[in-house]
């Protein structure tokens, strides 16, 4: 993958550094996931960008580390 060089707000890339220790990501990383994140949100307004965040979150998870979706009732 290449990269480029960008301008982004100080406030924001200090935010994302802050965010990128609590969530165990790179700087760069939390940039680029906040960016599909926001993508997403405008693909689907009606979700709620918390819904967005965890879905995306969870399509990075590896299968073996995955909880198996258990329905709530058996018919």
């Amino acid at each position: 993958m290449s990269t480029i060089s960008v301008r982004i707000d100080e406030t924001l890339v200090n935010e994302a550094r802050s965010a990128a220790q609590a969530e165990l990501r790179t700087l760069q990383g939390q940039i680029e996931f906040w960016a599909k994140v926001g993508r997403a949100a405008l693909d689907n307004p009606d979700l709620p960008a918390d819904f967005i965040a965890e879905c995306l979150m969870a399509m990075k998870e590896p299968p073996e580390e995955a909880t198996p979706f258990v329905p709530r009732t058996r018919r």
